[in-house]
């Protein structure tokens, strides 16, 4: 069930919202629920009370607690959840990739835009949920990797660090070898020395001793594994044409 957030100062908007999301709703037989919030700072309450949201709609010209600081808030909660900007005036379309909106609406909302919009967000949403991925409880949180954006993993000590496509690394506190189990189902993954598994899809170079990756980053191959490693590779690149 999608969970909707809907924040605007004026009733008459709310109400015109929360008419146009019910008519979706029951034309697309989606399982959903609204909530409305008359200013930001309700909304955010609700966040610091734990309460999570799949999408919010946000108007940006509010007294006190405008919608991209409203939307500020909600990415120190929540980095991904699609965030929708409904609003009267266009002159805050370029601060509204600052927070990572999706989408930038101008009022009066229609039938036609709402429908265009929410179409276009649950396709992206059903996109990503296609994509292979794993769940992982880190210091910050339980966090979802993409398989596509995990460069390779190792293990210091009690600690497994996921090196990531952007540089970013989560560090968790689990067994290497649960999440050997977990990643070699994956056929992009190869492991070449007992404290790494590496994805195949950024190896540079593979050498005797070390595999260089597209990020720069070195990783030991065991000592006499590297001809296994390296067929291991030329039949994934196989495969792949």
């Amino acid at each position: 069930m999608f969970q909707i957030a809907v924040c605007d100062d004026s009733i008459e908007e709310l109400s015109n919202m929360v008419q146009l999301i019910d008519l979706y709703r029951t034309s697309k037989h989606l399982n959903c629920e609204h909530t409305v919030f008359l200013n930001g700072f309700e909304l955010i309450s609700a966040l610091e009370k734990e309460k999570r949201f799949d999408i919010y709609c946000l108007d940006i010209i509010m007294p006190g607690f405008t919608g991209i600081d409203v939307a500020k808030e909600i990415r120190t909660f929540d980095k991904t959840a699609p965030i929708i900007f409904f609003t009267s005036s266009p002159e805050f379309a370029l601060e509204s990739y600052s927070v990572k909106a999706i989408n930038y609406i101008l009022k009066p909302i229609s039938k036609e835009k709402l429908f265009f919009t929410f179409d276009e967000l649950l396709e992206l949403i059903k996109s990503e949920k296609d994509e292979d991925a794993i769940i992982v409880k880190s210091n910050e949180g339980i966090q979802k990797i993409l398989i596509n954006n995990l460069v390779f993993a190792e293990v210091i000590g009690r600690s497994v660090l996921y090196h990531l496509r952007s540089g970013k690394v989560i560090e968790c506190i689990e067994a290497f070898s649960s999440v050997c189990d977990n990643l070699m189902r994956y056929e992009c993954f190869i492991k070449p020395h007992r404290s790494y598994l590496v994805n195949m899809q950024y190896v540079d170079t593979i050498e005797n001793h070390q595999i260089t990756l597209q990020t720069l980053s070195a990783v030991p191959v065991a000592q006499g594994k590297a001809k296994l490693i390296k067929t291991q590779y030329l039949n994934y690149q196989m495969e792949g044409e």
